[in-house]
Order: C-alpha cells, then sequence, then structure tokens
C-alpha cells in the first residue's frame, strides 16, 4: 500500500493506493486506521472501492456497520469511491444515500467528488 497526501484547501487528505483488498474484516480496517494516522497525521482517508472487501457492501453481515463505528471512534472520514451502479440492494442504497448526506463517510463515483467531499466534510 502506498499513501499519497493530498492537500486541498489546507485539508490533509490521505489517498490509499493498492491493486489488493485492504479492508476485508474489523481488524484489517483498524490496521489501516492506525497506519493512516501514524504516518500522515490525517484523519481523512480517500479510498478506492476495489480495495474494500465485498462482504463490506453486504449490510446483513454487520461488517459496514462495525468498521464504520470503528472510525468514528477514531474521528475518522472516509471517502470510497468507485461504480455502485450495479448494487440492487435496497438496504444498501439507503445506506450509501444517508452516508452521502452526513460529515463522516461518502459513497461516490469518481475520485474528484470524494476529494471534495472530504475536503469539505466538517
Amino acid at each position: 500500500m502506498d499513501i499519497k497526501i493530498i492537500n486541498e484547501n489546507n485539508v490533509k487528505i490521505a489517498e490509499l493506493i493498492s491493486d489488493g483488498k485492504l479492508i476485508t474484516e474489523i481488524q484489517s480496517a483498524l490496521d489501516l486506521v492506525m497506519t493512516v494516522i501514524y504516518e500522515t497525521d490525517t484523519y481523512r482517508i480517500l479510498l478506492n472501492k476495489k480495495n474494500v472487501a465485498e462482504e463490506f457492501f453486504v449490510l446483513s453481515n454487520g461488517l459496514a456497520g462495525e468498521i464504520l463505528q470503528k472510525f468514528m471512534n477514531y474521528n475518522v472520514k472516509v471517502a470510497f469511491y468507485g461504480d455502485y451502479t450495479h448494487y440492487t440492494s435496497k438496504p444498501l442504497k439507503d445506506f450509501i444515500y444517508e452516508s452521502n448526506k452526513g460529515n463522516d463517510f461518502f459513497f461516490v463515483g469518481s475520485r474528484e467528488d470524494a476529494i471534495k467531499k472530504l475536503e469539505n466534510a466538517r
């Protein structure tokens, strides 16, 4: 995994770059957060959806909720970017919609939109 620092309007964002899955279960998400905070001293993470296990997007297993709760515990804001159009689950679509209305977790189509969301998050 490589970490690229993006500075947008005095907001520091850690962009994680990897060919593999970075979030596969709760412990990998915690390890990721601790690494980013320790190495970059930022609490905003930009992550391509392809780096997240598909199980994360199956809400019935509780993985997304547990991981996002851990992120909240450490005051970490995350923007996931990628294609969500192939998901048919209404609960997942509702979850994405509600998350995007908040200030902590964002699920958007493009890297640029993800950066804007993190830049404007309070």
